[in-house]
């Protein structure tokens, strides 16, 4: 059993114990320090704009937030640093913006929120040397490798790749507190069951921002 802070409304500690620690989880493997740059790929969903608040205002990492332009207001909201545009970059230039952003030289770790497969591919071009891409959000259908993930760059490089799923009790704990404690904020609506057809779409098209809480009674 994880304790629920007092003073913690359920719909507010309810995405914490899934999104939250998920994703605060995936920071702390990335190994990424305060004061590094930090990438979440899906930074307006509901995991990534958790991340970008854990990332930035509890644990002091200087964090870009990459996703759909429609939701940039709500990244730089949750306090990212920076925001990149996918509708505005391809493949290429998207690294080279990223690139740009953090001087040259690229970011620490990489946390893909996001069940796309050209995130994942677009992800390592946004690593410095040393850096750590963190696995997360899992594409459905047919399972397609990471693209351009050549072991010669990854070894001169001296990168990783790393999976990350939920966190442990300890890591819920810590996460439920940052929450009482105000530094993190979820960013949700609360629907009734008979929606659920309506998130979904809302979902596959790209336009939800941050979390659903569902309404069960």
């Amino acid at each position: 059993m994880t304790p629920i802070p007092e003073g913690l409304d359920s719909a507010d500690a309810a995405p914490m114990l899934c999104a939250g620690v998920t994703v605060y989880a995936a920071l702390r493997k990335s190994e990424a320090k305060s004061g590094q740059w930090v990438v979440i790929a899906g930074a307006g969903g509901g995991l990534g704009h958790l991340g970008v608040q854990i990332g930035a205002k509890g644990m002091a990492m200087r964090v870009i937030g990459v996703d759909h332009g429609s939701k940039e207001k709500l990244a730089m909201k949750c306090g990212a640093e920076a925001f990149v545009d996918i509708t505005k970059f391809d493949d290429k230039t998207i690294g080279e913006e990223v690139k740009r952003i953090t001087g040259g030289v690229g970011a620490s770790a990489v946390i893909v929120c996001t069940a796309s497969n050209r995130a994942y591919a677009q992800a390592l071009s946004f690593l410095r040397t040393g850096g750590t891409l963190v696995c997360v959000g899992m594409p459905e259908g047919d399972l397609v490798p990471i693209a351009g993930a050549f072991p010669s760059v990854i070894v001169t490089r001296n990168q990783k790749i790393v999976g990350s799923a939920v966190g442990n009790q300890k890591e819920a704990i810590e996460v439920l507190e940052m929450a009482a404690r105000g530094i993190v904020k979820t960013h949700y609506k609360i629907e009734k069951m008979d929606k659920l057809t309506e998130i979904f779409k809302e979902m596959s098209e790209l336009r939800m921002q941050g979390r659903v809480v569902l309404d069960l009674e």
